[in-house]
């Protein structure tokens, strides 16, 4: 922090005598750390003692007409200025402030004492016009600019004898408030001093962007003396620029630099921003380690060690972990003993969460992690008045906030809407709408409740970055309907490939556009009657066919959506047999993955069957029946890929088509002598392996392990097949069986170990009707015998009028 007053009336010189007061001659030049609660108290004392008739700040200037808002109640920080290209919205660029922050201090106090105040930094129409320079050319300048930026903190906090640049600074000015000091002046000459030093050794060693920016505060503190007088401009900047406010240059040569400069149109206004933005070293964010911690700091007017672990007391109370008033006071008395030991002036942050994790957590660093999260850093969004300028579209977004009772916050949470609610399903509407705009305020996520169609999980968080693609939407609309339909329709017309409309068209439905809808459907039918590729209409396929499940839910007409998707499952039956012979190894496994989707597609489909719609010999012409008898047929042609072969008939034993025995003769084909190891192994991949796709994966490979755990006759034959491979075949299908059966559930591949290891199991009488899918055909009564006496007593039938059973229910059921 520095400030320099300069003699008489001429330009600041650095070094020159401080003050005390407004009569020492020449402008007040306070420099400071941005977001430094040291600072930001410091700031306000030398305010109050200089009494000031204008403060200039760092900033843009285009955010003077909005620095009025700063004092409306419904302002609260953090907050930022966002500018942004009127051209192109999601070119932009933030500028935060916090409560803590030296330059909100400043405008709160020129407003609070009617003073004006005036941003002096660079406009941002230049700003963004050189990032756009920048971004575009990453020359050999640009690298240069970076090799000579320095940190002044760390320099300073090293010739100190400090390792850590955040400690130093802490020590020096965050722990030593402005009470009982006699000059309020005093801190910033002595920073003052160091960073001219700084600068004349490494020759203002910095990017040269920061010669152009401090070109331009020169020219408008020159303006602001012009006007106000010497004695009355009160400046606050950061304390690297504080010697070159006071470097003697001529008017002509600060234009000079500013000169020839790219602008563009840009719009301004005020939003809410977050302390975990504020934490962030990268992007829009400050790079401040702990903004939480610095807020407490600025905020209590006593006792912050106190005050701080009493907080952490609370939260992990919150958490049900048990803290007393003893860990408390325990707490506090480690934290100062370790700063005494440690020769600092107040114990900060490192020595508290040394004492809580000492005293309240037991010596476990799990629990720091949540504290670390909610009060170290903490989930603050601030908030902005209406007043504040906005796009329509942020307008509309907000109003419907209030009315579904939707509040943005920073903190991650848990969304379950129920759709057959009005409400609910509003929400869900928005949500969706917003996610087609590119505004992921909201992701799906799975529901830990009901998995009905009625049911829809969300995981929410409002992050700054958001208000950008609001406005960068804006140019759709200005409603949040009307731009998500704009939207929709102009992504209908201008796609490509048939499974992007049909995910559009799923998209339209979730988030109830009907006036897009003639538009997609459109679009699809264009697409679908064109498209004769067959994976590609596999992948268009099951987006269809959630889309009509969807349409049932929302009471929306899917009356042309189930005609496309009719359309498409009947020329899939027809051209998928063709389509899947003489594949190699990677086409055959891709080929898989449609073959998975479009059974669960189909399973979603309407049955379209009519009593009279059967073939002579009785099987049925339904959707469900032909693509049954499309499996049929891939599962037994020789010239379709193992992979293929063994996942058709996989698919049609679950789905009951398939019996036990017809299952064990696929398999007993596909293992045979005769057959390439290799195909053979992939046969069984597709038969027990996973289905394609991370999503199924886990539980359709538990469901393969299993089906060879209850069925031992499908388990022999390929225990039989695979003791009888030939060494040197065996290391070729290694690999595929590694892959299928490492996917099992450690207890499905404990227990196939041990059905194999103890040998083909004595047959009991076996049934002659096939047994349900996935079970094996033969029933051990003398097992089943087994259990009726616990099922007796556990039905409280047992011991009841002797031993006469004729009224057991287990007997009638027997």
């Amino acid at each position: 922090m520095t400030t320099t007053r300069a003699p008489g009336g001429g330009v600041p010189v650095a070094g020159a005598a401080v003050g005390g007061g407004s009569g020492a001659g020449g402008p007040l030049l306070l420099g400071v750390r941005h977001h430094g609660p040291g600072s930001a108290r410091a700031v306000r004392a030398a305010l109050d003692a200089a009494a000031p008739r204008v403060v200039l700040v760092e900033g843009p200037p285009e955010g003077d007409a909005l620095l009025a808002l700063a004092a409306d109640e419904a302002m609260r920080p953090p907050v930022a200025l966002l500018a942004h290209a009127v051209d192109d919205p999601g070119h932009a660029a933030f500028w935060p402030l916090a409560e803590f922050s030296p330059e909100w201090v400043a405008i709160r106090w020129a407003l609070a004492h009617d003073v004006p105040a005036r941003f002096i930094d660079l406009p941002a129409a230049h700003s963004l016009a050189l990032a756009a320079v920048d971004d575009g050319s990453r020359d050999e300048e640009s690298e240069d600019d970076e090799s000579l930026r320095i940190d002044p903190l760390a320099v300073l906090a090293e010739a100190a004898g400090y390792d850590d640049p955040e400690r130093w600074w802490e020590d020096v000015v965050e722990h030593q408030g402005p009470d009982g000091a006699d000059d309020p002046f005093a801190p910033f000459a002595a920073v003052a001093e160091a960073m001219g030093a700084l600068r004349e050794r490494h020759a203002d060693g910095g990017p040269r962007r920061d010669l152009v920016r401090e070109a331009q505060m020169r020219l408008q503190l020159r303006t602001a003396r012009k006007e106000f007088g010497d004695d009355g401009v009160a400046v606050v900047c950061g304390a690297w620029h504080v010697p070159a406010l006071g470097r003697k240059t001529t008017v002509a040569a600060d234009r000079a630099l500013l000169k020839g400069l790219p602008k563009v149109k840009t719009g301004m206004t005020w939003v809410p921003w977050t302390h975990r933005r504020l934490a962030r070293h990268s992007g829009y964010g400050a790079g401040i380690d702990s903004p939480g911690w610095y807020g407490h700091l600025f905020g209590v007017p006593d006792r912050p060690v106190e005050r701080w672990l009493t907080k952490v007391a609370g939260l992990l109370r919150e958490e049900d972990r048990t803290v007393s008033s003893a860990h408390v006071i325990e707490a506090v008395r480690l934290a100062e003993t370790l700063a005494a030991m440690r020769g600092r002036p107040l114990a900060g942050l490192t020595e508290t969460t040394d004492a809580v994790r000492a005293v309240m957590c037991e010596g476990s660093d799990v629990p720091l992690g949540l504290i670390h999260d909610r009060l170290i850093v903490g989930e603050v969004l601030g908030e902005v008045p209406d007043a504040a300028p906005a796009v329509p579209l942020q307008r509309d977004l907000t109003a419907l906030q209030r009315t579904l009772r939707l509040k943005p916050e920073a903190l991650e949470r848990e969304l379950d809407l129920d759709l057959r609610k009005e409400m609910d399903a509003e929400r869900g509407r928005l949500l969706h709408r917003l996610r087609l705009l590119g505004i992921d305020w909201g992701e799906p996520a799975a529901g830990r409740g009901s998995t009905g169609t009625f049911r829809e999980s969300w995981r929410l968080r409002w992050e700054p970055e958001l208000y950008v693609r609001v406005a960068e939407a804006g140019v759709w609309g200005t409603t949040v309907l009307s731009a998500a339909t704009a939207k929709a329709e102009s992504r209908a017309l201008a796609a490509t490939a048939l499974a992007e409309v049909t995910a559009l068209a799923e998209r339209c439905l979730l988030a109830a556009l009907p006036d897009a809808l003639p538009v997609v459907m459109k679009a699809l039918a264009d697409r679908a009657a064109l498209d004769a590729d067959v994976g590609r209409l596999a992948q268009a396929l099951p987006a269809l066919a959630r889309s009509l499940r969807y349409g049932d839910v929302r009471s929306t007409d899917t009356g042309a959506l189930g005609e496309v998707a009719a359309g498409l499952a009947e020329r899939i039956c027809v051209g998928l047999p063709p389509a899947c012979a003489g594949l190699d190894a990677d086409g055959a496994a891709e080929m898989r993955g449609h073959l998975d989707s479009v059974h669960t597609a189909i399973g979603l489909l309407p049955d379209d069957q009519g009593p009279d719609d059967q073939d002579p010999d009785g099987r049925g012409r339904d959707l469900a029946g032909r693509w049954g008898a499309v499996l049929r047929k891939l599962a037994g042609r020789d010239t379709v890929p193992g992979v293929i072969r063994g996942r058709a008939a996989r698919l049609l034993l679950d789905d009951g088509r398939l019996a036990e025995d017809e299952a064990a003769r696929f398999m007993g084909l596909a293992l045979s002598p005769g057959t390439p190891p290799t195909d053979a192994a992939a046969w069984i991949e597709g038969f027990v392996g996973g289905a394609s796709g991370a999503g199924r994966q886990q539980a359709a490979s538990s469901a393969g392990g299993m089906l060879l755990v209850h069925d031992e006759r499908l388990l022999g034959l390929v225990d039989a097949w695979l003791t009888g491979v030939s060494a040197d075949a065996f290391t070729d299908v290694l690999p595929l069986l590694r892959r299928t059966f490492s996917a099992y559930e450690p207890g499905v591949r404990r227990t196939l170990g041990e059905l194999v290891r103890r040998g083909p199991a004595a047959g009991g009488p076996v049934t002659p009707e096939p047994a349900a899918p996935g079970f094996g055909p033969g029933l051990d009564e003398a097992r089943a015998d087994a259990v009726l006496p616990v099922l007796r007593l556990l039905l409280g039938a047992d011991g009841i009028g002797g031993t006469d059973n004729s009224d057991d229910p287990l007997e009638a059921t027997g």
